[in-house]
């Protein structure tokens, strides 16, 4: 007998408290001067969207050296101070599956400079792109530049978002 298997559509149809993702990872926002520092990915998940700086959890650092580390590869800047904001659990059609913890900064060290996986691009917090982000974005990063913490879920296929819910903590 071979075994049924349910692609999520909505956040009912995953056991959230026994959910485990492929992939921890981190976003890392610095806003400086009434504007934020954004990223044109390259390559990898989300390339040619824009986003804030971010990537996987490496063996034998803790979540935030990782958004540190991404920050300086992605960037070639050193974020001063990064403070947690949240965290976003997603879970995609395919079965892929990612943890992500959000931070942000008020200052760092370092000119930011275009390296193979990041174009660097500053924008007033009043005119972010979210049409040019992925669809979740628009929801949750306010919540972060208002000072707010939170916990969010979503469903994704591929860029289209499927099912969310944002908790305030």
């Amino acid at each position: 007998m071979q075994d049924t298997v349910i692609t999520p559509k909505t956040l009912k149809d995953i056991c959230w408290e026994s959910w485990q993702a492929k992939d921890p990872a981190t976003l890392l926002f610095v806003v400086r001067d009434g504007k934020i520092l954004l990223i044109r990915k390259k390559r990898g998940l989300g390339a040619g969207k824009i986003n804030g700086p971010g990537g996987r959890q490496e063996a034998g650092e803790t979540i935030e050296q990782c958004a540190v580390r991404e920050v300086q590869e992605e960037l070639h800047i050193t974020p001063q101070n990064p403070r947690y904001c949240g965290e976003n659990l997603f879970q995609f059609t395919d079965g892929y599956s990612l943890h992500c913890y959000v931070y942000l900064s008020e200052d760092f060290s370092g000119t930011p400079t275009e390296t193979d996986e990041a174009i660097p691009l500053w924008f007033g917090l009043n005119d972010i792109p979210y049409e040019e982000m992925w669809e979740d974005d628009k929801y949750w990063l306010p919540l972060v530049l208002a000072g707010k913490q939170f916990s969010a879920r979503y469903i994704f296929d591929g860029d289209d978002m499927l099912d969310y819910q944002i908790d305030l903590l």
